[in-house]
């Protein structure tokens, strides 16, 4: 008998785990398709993992042949952002692929580094006047502070003098609102266009509005200073995967949904536009986290993210990570199968629901992790946090078991559990102070810890089974773990983590109200605080996240200590 009340467990919980694992995955849509036809523009950094700017690991010929050759059917040009750094073979290759570009100039601090890229930037427009159509100077140098625009403008024009083609500046399109004589001195007007990226984010939804009331805005600016100039989107996109910003989501379909969207307005409107950007950047997670390296159409190994038309998939990849979950799920029943089968069936239920949910939780932990670890280190990392997921997990079962099965708690098995809790806790507190005080790139880390998380509601929810109650005991820590092995210190940590969720709200509003152009539009602390505050609430892994630091701090909260293993 009890190995049948064992089966029917297994198949309800597969069942319920299937189901909505069938239903949460399933294709949405992402907007209309992409008309049939190459694209206009894409940004192309072809740094593959393992090669950085940022290290002077510049790409090889060879994987700037075959990305473009990968290229070729999908767009009509390509944006560069330097003429040197291994990228001087690109135009010829571009030739060889039908491609003709938009060549950039990288311009910083250093000005025999500005010179030698300008020079290389003149040699190539002028050896490859059938390839490259327009040039750029400079990309966001007024925005990251590298220069001041007067010494800017001295490169446009030394560019200006020397190419036939016509020469611009590409930035976010405040700073031609900011710097209105640039107008004046470039061929066209390159604007950064970036829904995500504004002071006050934009939802993907509203982002296609967007758009054109800042191409508007833009033109109307023109219009009193070079009337008719050209407008180049120079650079709009969004990102497939990283840390939300109030309403702006990154997601597979989000990014879909942008791009289709900017399509049908730059076809209806006329636009010239670059999208951003044709490949995944690895190295950018070294300056912009998670974030700065899923902007591209391909991923770093050169598969699509999404497809242009069509339904699109959060997570294709799902039914891999339900079966390997599931085998999790599996091999914790197998261990832990004799220990139960005497218990009652709501019992059982509770613990494999709970053996479950740990496998989901780790099987997303580890994929997502590796998904975006781009370096030996990030992967180390990634190595670690499974594997200490994983054994808080195993002991998490086996206490969740011995609470069920009315067992008494092991001192071994709680001294185990309170260090485990100790690490993690530590880690949180760490990442969390991080956020608050400098989180603009950092992700919200919700998936390395949620075992811990919902190895607390688990414990209480088997702590309620047993004992049919609901008090301060079941809370408490020393319950939890079932051993007598809490200290008045512990305390520190639950107003540690208490306060680091305070932290956090003011850190994420502050980081709002800071920016130049949110104070524009809300001068004052009194008129920014509330809509600083609205879109820290509004966020939904931030809030995630809230709830995982006050569960972790819950049983610390308690004073209770009890005299008997629970």
């Amino acid at each position: 008998m009890p190995s049948i009340r064992v089966l029917l467990c297994l198949i309800f919980i597969f069942l319920v785990h299937g189901s909505f694992a069938w239903l949460s995955n399933q294709p949405q849509d992402a907007g209309t398709d992409v008309p049939s036809g190459k694209l206009m523009s894409l940004s192309f950094a072809p740094f593959r993992e393992g090669f950085s700017p940022l290290e002077e690991k510049f790409p090889l010929p060879e994987h700037i042949d075959e990305d473009l050759r990968l290229l070729a059917d999908k767009t009509e040009s390509i944006r560069t952002y330097s003429s040197l750094g291994g990228q001087q073979p690109t135009p010829a290759l571009a030739r060889k692929h039908g491609l003709k570009m938009i060549q950039g100039a990288w311009l910083g601090y250093g000005y025999k580094d500005n010179s030698n890229e300008v020079n290389a930037l003149i040699k190539s427009a002028n050896e490859n006047p059938d390839v490259v159509k327009r040039v750029i100077v400079g990309n966001e140098v007024l925005l990251r502070g590298d220069m001041d625009v007067d010494r800017l403008i001295g490169y446009i024009r030394e560019v200006k003098k020397a190419v036939k083609q016509p020469v611009s500046y590409a930035d976010v399109w405040s700073m031609y609102m900011k710097y209105p004589k640039l107008i004046n001195e470039v061929d066209f007007i390159t604007i950064h266009i970036l829904p995500y990226w504004e002071d006050e984010p934009i939802s993907v939804e509203n982002a296609s509005q967007h758009l054109e009331k800042i191409v508007k805005q833009v033109e109307d600016e023109a219009r009193g200073i070079a009337p008719g100039k050209p407008i180049l989107i120079g650079e709009s996109g969004w990102p497939s995967a990283g840390r939300q910003r109030g309403m702006a989501i990154p997601g597979v379909v989000n990014e879909a949904k942008f791009i289709r969207g900017m399509i049908q307005v730059a076809n209806r409107h006329g636009f010239d536009y670059n999208i951003v950007e044709a490949f995944n950047q690895p190295w950018k997670s070294e300056l912009e986290g998670v974030v700065g390296a899923n902007w591209g159409l391909f991923s770093a190994d050169r598969e699509p993210v999404f497809p242009l038309t069509g339904l699109v998939n959060e997570t294709p990849n799902w039914p891999i990570r339900f079966a390997v979950a599931t085998l999790i799920w599996l091999l914790a029943i197998v261990r832990y199968s004799k220990k139960l089968a005497q218990v009652s069936l709501i019992r059982m239920l509770a613990f494999f629901t709970l053996a479950q949910v740990f496998g989901v939780c780790l099987v997303t932990l580890a994929d997502f992790l590796w998904y975006t670890s781009y370096s030996t280190w990030q992967r180390l990392y990634t190595v670690a946090l499974v594997i200490a997921n994983t054994v808080l997990g195993a002991l998490l079962l086996e206490r969740g078991g011995d609470i069920l099965s009315d067992k008494p708690g092991s001192i071994k098995l709680a001294s185990s559990l309170r260090a485990g809790y100790l690490v993690f806790i530590l880690l949180a507190l760490y990442k969390t102070y991080g956020l608050a005080m400098n989180g603009r790139y950092l992700s919200f880390p919700i998936e390395q810890f949620a075992i811990p998380a919902f190895g607390v509601i688990g414990l209480i929810a088997c702590l309620w089974l047993k004992e049919n109650k609901f008090n301060g005991r079941t809370l408490a820590f020393n319950s939890l773990i079932g051993g007598n092995l809490q200290s008045r210190r512990d305390r520190f940590f639950a107003y540690l983590l208490s306060f680091g969720a305070i932290a956090l709200i003011l850190g994420e509003a502050k980081a709002f109200m800071d920016g130049r152009d949110f104070i524009q539009a809300h001068p004052g602390f009194s008129e920014g605080l509330p809509f600083a505050l609205s879109y820290t609430l509004y966020n939904q892994q931030l809030l995630a996240w809230l709830v995982c630091l006050l569960t972790l701090s819950l049983p610390f909260w308690t004073k209770h200590r009890s005299k008997q293993d629970a």
